[in-house]
C-alpha cells in the first residue's frame, strides 16, 4: 500500500472521527459516506428505507431527530438524502455486480457513542485537531475506522478485476443493537456465499489479527416502566402503591434469577430512576436492563425470567409493569473454513506480526443477525478483529487507535475477498 493511500485512509478516518452521531441519527455520516460511494462509481446504492424495511429496526428513539438533522444540514449534507432519512432511517448498502463468481458481503458499523471526548493534550485527536466536534458524542469504539475500511475495501474492489458480487453493509445503530436485524432481513443479504464482519482493537495490539470470533453472547436490552399510585408519605402512606419499592424488589430479584445448567448467563440492571420528592410515594419508576446468554436459547431463558420478575415485583406492591424488549441479537459463531482462509491471508499482510486463528468474544454484537442469515442460507461467515494499540479501553473519553491499523484492515479484508474469488467454484460452461 502506497504512502498516498495510507494518507487518504488517515484523512477519511479523522473526518468521520470529528463528526460522531448516535444510533439512528447518523445523518451526516450517511450523507458523507454516500458521497464517497458515488465518487467510487457504484451504481447499486440504497440509503435508509431503500436499504431495509424501517419496521424491522429496533431501539429507535421516539423523537430527538431534528437537532441531528439540522446539524447535518449545516455541515452540507445532501438535502434529498436527509429527506429520505427522516425519522431515523440512516445507513446504506452498496453493491458491485461483476459477473460470475462469489457473492461476498462486508458489514461495518457507523454509529458513535454518548461519550464526551477528552481534551487532554496527550490525547492524539485533541492534540492533532480531529477531536469530536459534537458535544457529548464521540467515536469511542472505532466505528470511524470501520466506515473507512468499508469505503476503502469498496473502492479497491471496484478498481480491480474482481468477478462476482460484493456488498457492503454500512450498518447504523450497532451500539444499541438496533441496526443488525433490518440489514439481515433486507434483499441485499439474499444469496451471499460469504460474509465478513470486522472490528478494530478489542484489546488486541497493532500487528495482531484474530481470524474469527467464537462464542459471542446472545443479548437483549429490556426497559420496564412500573406504574403505582402516589400518596402523601407522612399523612397517608397507606393510600399509595409504591413504584419505587416495586422497582427495588424487581432489581434485587433480577440478580437472583437462577443461572442455567446448560451454560453461562448474565443479567444486569444498568439504569433506574423513580420518584419526585422525599415526601411523595413514588407513582412511577423506570429501569433499563439487559440479559445475555452463551446461546440464543439461554438468553431467551434469562429474558423470560427477567420479564416475569419485574411484573411479579410490581404486582406484589400493588403496581403494574410494562416490559419492552428494546433490542436483541442472537449468537452466531464464525465458520472454521472461513477463519482458516482469513488466517492464511492475514499472515501475508505487511505489518501483521501475529495471527490468532480463533478467540472467544465474550461480549455481544448485532452483526450476528447477518451472520445467522448467511449461515442459514448455506454460506460461511467470519467476524474478524484487527488489532490496534488503543491507550485506554473502548467506550472511554481517551479511546483512540493506532492509524497503522487502517492499512492492515484494508489489506486483510481485500485479500480475503480476492482469495474467496480465486477459490470459489465456477460452473462449467457445459453445465457439468
Amino acid at each position: 500500500m502506497t504512502g498516498s493511500i495510507r494518507d487518504r485512509l488517515v484523512s477519511l478516518r479523522r473526518e468521520f472521527h470529528r463528526h460522531p452521531e448516535p444510533a439512528w441519527r447518523e445523518f451526516y455520516t450517511t450523507s458523507r459516506l454516500v458521497e464517497e460511494i458515488r465518487a467510487i462509481g457504484v451504481d447499486d446504492l440504497a440509503v435508509g428505507p431503500d436499504a431495509y424495511d424501517p419496521a424491522d429496526r429496533m431501539a429507535v428513539p421516539d423523537d430527538g431527530f431534528e437537532p441531528w438533522l439540522e446539524r447535518a444540514r449545516e455541515r452540507g449534507a445532501d438535502e434529498e438524502l436527509l429527506e429520505r432519512m427522516a425519522g431515523g432511517n440512516t445507513g446504506a448498502v452498496a453493491a458491485l455486480d461483476r459477473g460470475a463468481g462469489p457473492a461476498v458481503g462486508l458489514r461495518v458499523d457507523v454509529d458513535g457513542l454518548f461519550v464526551e471526548e477528552s481534551t487532554d493534550a496527550n490525547h492524539v485527536p485533541a492534540a492533532e485537531g480531529f477531536r469530536s466536534e459534537v458535544d457529548g458524542t464521540m467515536h469511542a469504539c472505532g466505528h470511524d475506522v470501520h466506515v473507512t475500511w468499508g469505503l476503502a475495501a469498496l473502492e479497491t474492489i471496484a478498481e480491480s478485476d474482481f468477478s462476482g458480487r460484493f456488498v457492503v453493509f454500512f450498518q447504523p445503530a450497532e451500539e444499541t443493537g438496533g441496526g443488525g436485524r433490518p440489514m439481515a432481513k433486507s434483499e441485499y443479504a439474499t444469496g451471499l456465499d460469504y460474509l465478513l464482519a470486522v472490528h478494530v482493537g478489542l484489546d488486541r495490539p497493532t500487528g495482531e489479527v484474530v481470524a474469527g470470533i467464537e462464542k459471542p453472547l446472545a443479548m437483549c436490552h429490556v426497559e420496564a416502566t412500573i406504574e403505582g399510585t402516589s400518596a402523601h408519605a407522612g399523612k397517608a402512606p397507606q393510600e399509595g402503591d409504591n413504584a419505587m419499592h416495586a422497582m427495588g424488589t424487581a432489581i434485587e430479584n433480577a440478580y437472583g434469577i437462577p443461572r442455567h445448567g446448560d451454560g453461562m448467563t448474565r443479567v444486569n440492571v444498568g439504569r433506574a430512576e423513580a420518584g419526585t420528592a422525599s415526601n411523595v410515594v413514588a407513582e412511577r419508576a423506570h429501569l433499563e436492563a439487559e440479559a445475555r446468554g452463551e446461546t440464543t436459547e439461554l438468553m431467551e431463558y434469562v429474558k423470560r425470567r427477567l420479564e416475569r420478575t419485574v411484573k411479579s415485583a410490581a404486582e406484589m406492591h400493588g403496581c403494574r409493569a410494562d416490559v419492552e424488549i428494546v433490542s436483541e441479537s442472537p449468537r452466531a459463531d464464525s465458520n472454521p473454513e472461513l477463519q482458516s482462509l482469513v488466517s492464511e491471508v492475514a499472515a501475508d499482510v505487511a505489518g501483521v506480526e501475529r495471527v490468532v486463528p480463533a478467540a472467544d468474544f465474550g461480549a455481544s454484537e448485532d452483526a450476528t443477525f447477518l451472520m445467522e442469515r448467511v449461515q442459514n442460507d448455506g454460506g460461511l461467515t467470519s467476524y474478524v478483529i484487527v488489532g490496534t494499540d488503543h491507550p485506554t479501553s473502548h467506550h472511554t473519553p481517551t479511546f483512540d487507535v493506532d492509524e497503522r491499523s487502517l492499512a492492515h484492515g484494508v489489506d486483510v479484508l481485500v485479500g480475503t475477498i480476492r482469495e474467496l474469488e480465486r477459490q470459489h467454484p465456477v460452473p462449467r460452461e457445459d453445465g457439468e
